[in-house]
């Protein structure tokens, strides 16, 4: 009997998730596990790899018990994981040497000011695509090299692997020591600052500026491939995509044609652009990044903008602050009030990323008086993501000169309806969400299914996407104008804080 499902791993910053759908692209089971977030110091954010590695076990157990499907009626596995969150651990026992170091974490601001002395924060973007910042896996791998004791001698005598959090779980999930494949993707790989974007290969010149050995890095594959078969419950099937989070959105949203684009609004906040089989290199402090690489076909890149904080925002409120018991508790809060009562709320916890990447910046709240209260504060965190998004498809607009007349949207927050009309409002331009709304591990799926022929071509997936809300603007468009304005205002207030 053939095959009729694919499942997905969707290692993510909070959580990790196994989904499994059908041919049509429907969600038939889904199971989840939240991991620790660990905060050693101001600034560092770190994640236990046995522990994801453990979730992630749990939950592909958990999905299958759920649906009583069985691993044999899968047709194939595909993998999407949180990027440059970043993992060194050694290959003989399968033990990381140090936790994974978070694609939000900031230690690495030291070694990125060095390297931005000779040459400034650019001086790697015309061929990795990418600006100096202590987003990428890079200079995270060279931190853990320099600071955790008898790394760098395992790593110079080939006894260390890297990989962002998909080459960990492909890894393990191939056999982990007993012969598991220790590969990447293209999208993955272009988040390390160590691959040439023409090239898509690992780059000798940044390896030898960032003082990495070549022995630990992962062979960089097609994003829709078969890299290995599956052992334990998964045992025999293949493993067959690997798509950075936000690039397996894409793909999940069907965003195939130069000039589509969608938005994520997860942990962070990212918008993609899908702009054809040659880089565009942005001017406007967006990321040039692969979209996919589909088997032996070209590669597709894509602009990237990358907001740090988003639903990281809101669990803030939850976890730190304790204004609301549940994150699905914000919009209620918020709506007690008719607006943000004056204030703005920049979340610059780990600095500002697209489009201005000041890794000094810190978050502010301005325009406090005595009226605000709560809700005040609920609704000004709403609207940052929806001002940040902004930031983010005007420079995207520069650089592709193609103003977008819609913005497909996907992630948890995307629920929200009070935030999703404020999106279309802020914006101008309607804002649509798909029926299926599980994009990043769709995304992956399709790619996984693509491999091992479940599908036959990507223009076969379009049928699947339907439309299941759209929001249309309202506001006039001079409280546009002022509202964005005072938003630019507050986001200058958050500028060099952590310098003085």
């Amino acid at each position: 009997m053939p095959a009729r499902y694919v499942g997905a791993v969707d290692q993510g910053t909070t959580s990790t998730r196994f989904v499994i759908f059908d041919h049509a692209g429907q969600v038939i089971s889904i199971d989840q596990k939240e991991h620790e977030q660990i905060y050693p110091k101001p600034g560092w954010v770190e994640h236990d790899p046995m522990e994801v590695w453990a979730s992630t076990q749990s939950v592909i157990a958990g999905a299958l018990a759920k649906s009583g499907v069985t691993a044999g009626d899968l047709a194939a596995v595909g993998v999407t994981n949180q990027r440059e969150t970043t993992v060194v651990w050694d290959k003989n026992t399968g033990k990381p040497v140090y936790n994974a170091v978070v694609w939000q974490d900031t230690r690495t601001d030291g070694i990125i000011n060095g390297l931005a002395a000779d040459g400034g924060m650019d001086r790697f973007r015309a061929k990795v695509g990418l600006p100096l910042a202590t987003y990428f896996s890079g200079p995270k791998i060279k931190w853990i090299l320099d600071n955790v004791p008898g790394a760098r001698e395992k790593a110079e005598k080939g006894e260390l692997y890297f990989g962002n959090m998909d080459s960990w779980v492909i890894w393990n999930l191939t056999g982990g020591v007993n012969g598991g494949v220790h590969v990447t993707d293209v999208t993955n790989a272009s988040r390390t600052m160590l691959m040439d974007l023409a090239t898509l290969d690992w780059d000798e010149d940044q390896l030898k500026t960032l003082g990495i050995p070549r022995s630990m890095l992962p062979e960089i594959r097609a994003s829709s491939e078969v890299y290995g078969k599956g052992v334990g419950a998964l045992a025999g099937i293949p493993i067959a995509s690997d798509l950075g989070d936000q690039q397996a959105a894409l793909f999940g949203q069907t965003c195939f044609s130069p000039g589509e684009a969608k938005n994520t609004y997860g942990t962070g906040c990212f918008m993609l652009l899908n702009t054809g089989i040659k880089p565009v290199v942005s001017k406007n402090g967006l990321l040039s990044t692969l979209g996919y690489k589909i088997g032996k076909e070209a590669a597709v890149y894509a602009l990237e903008g990358s907001i740090a904080i988003a639903g990281a925002l809101v669990q803030w409120l939850r976890d730190n602050l304790g204004l609301i018991q549940k994150s699905s508790d914000i919009e209620a809060l918020a709506n007690t009030v008719e607006d943000n009562g004056g204030i703005y709320f920049v979340p610059a916890f780990c600095g500002l990323f697209a489009p201005y990447w000041k890794s000094d910046a810190r978050g502010v709240i301005v325009g406090m008086t005595r009226y605000v209260n709560k809700g005040h504060i609920a609704r000004a965190a709403l609207e940052a993501t929806a001002y940040q998004t902004r930031e983010v498809l005007e420079a995207m607009n520069k650089d592709s000169g193609v103003p977008l007349t819609a913005l497909k949207v996907d992630g948890g927050m995307v629920f929200n309806d009070t935030l999703m009309q404020f999106q279309a409002d802020i914006l101008g331009v309607p804002v649509i969400r798909p029926k299926v709304t599980e994009t990043t591990a769709l995304g992956a799926a399709y790619a996984a299914g693509l491999a091992v022929g479940f599908w036959t071509k990507v223009e076969d997936l379009r049928a699947n996407w339907g439309v299941d809300k759209t929001w249309e603007p309202r506001m006039d468009s001079a409280k546009r104008a002022a509202l964005y304005s005072g938003w630019l205002e507050a986001v200058k207030r958050t500028f060099d804080w952590a310098k003085q």
